[in-house]
């Protein structure tokens, strides 16, 4: 080992990552947002085909880099903005999404059906 230089690190290899700015980070893992947490659960919803931005895409959580597209949360309330596949009952899943976010948030869930898509591959026709 050479004077006045540490030891490889391997465990803190940098790996290519085109979402940050320069390109790299580290291969440690790093805590979710909590936008990100909320997305995977309601995207996990039956009957929820995706996020929504808002009419003018006004909808979002920034973060460094990259924004999470129908999910705003500030003092103490959380707005979902999503759109349901054709056939699913919106008022249940609302209440399903409410269910699903609440816990993971604490405070107000509000649920906004912004638009409804094609009903969901392999959906029974109604």
């Amino acid at each position: 080992m050479t004077a006045g230089r540490a030891p490889l690190d391997v465990g803190a290899t940098p790996v290519r990552d085109p979402r940050s700015p320069g390109g790299a980070r580290h291969a440690e893992a790093r805590a979710e947002d909590p936008a990100d947490v909320v997305a995977a659960a309601v995207t996990a919803v039956p009957g929820v085909a995706g996020l929504h931005g808002g009419m003018f895409g006004e909808v979002g959580t920034y973060l460094a880099g990259r924004r999470v597209e129908g999910i705003r949360i500030a003092d103490g309330v959380t707005e979902v903005h999503v759109v349901l596949h054709f056939g699913a009952a919106v008022r249940e899943t609302a209440a399903r999404i409410r269910d699903a976010v609440a816990p993971l948030v604490g405070g107000t869930v509000d649920v906004y059906v912004e638009d409804v898509t094609a009903p969901a591959p392999g959906a029974p026709a109604s």
